[in-house]
């Protein structure tokens, strides 16, 4: 891998983010991490992101809620769904938001890889 790649992660549960940023960073990539919308509303360098992994069960928004947010403000970045609630309707209404991958916790650390690298295998097809 040539170019850095920078993954932005939001997810509320502290162990979860802390496992999904080590994996992404023994893999090679970036990583900026956040475990509250504010946070990330306030800090995230979505300029600068190659994806977001976006939890949907968050504190006060739903991440499909915000990415439809980062979508009227004019922030296009591709987005991996990850949640530990299963449902069709769930699943459904992450699609419709537009994301490129939908993983359902606890998943295995190379779905997630696989789901990166093809953000960045669409990204170089452009």
């Amino acid at each position: 891998m040539g170019k850095r790649h920078l993954v932005i992660v939001l997810d509320d549960d502290p162990s979860m983010l802390r496992a999904m940023q080590r994996v992404l960073q023994v893999h090679g990539f970036e990583t900026e991490t956040f475990s509250s919308v504010e946070g990330f509303l306030e800090g995230a360098h979505l300029g600068d992101a190659t994806c977001l992994v976006l939890d949907i069960h968050l504190q006060h928004m739903s991440g499909i809620e915000l990415r439809r947010q980062l979508t009227r403000s004019g922030h296009s970045v591709p987005v991996i769904f990850i949640t530990a609630v299963e449902s069709e309707t769930t699943h459904k209404a992450a699609l419709e938001a537009g994301c490129v991958a939908y993983l359902h916790k606890p998943f295995p650390s190379d779905r997630l890889i696989e789901a990166v690298e093809s953000v960045i295998d669409l990204g170089s097809e452009r």
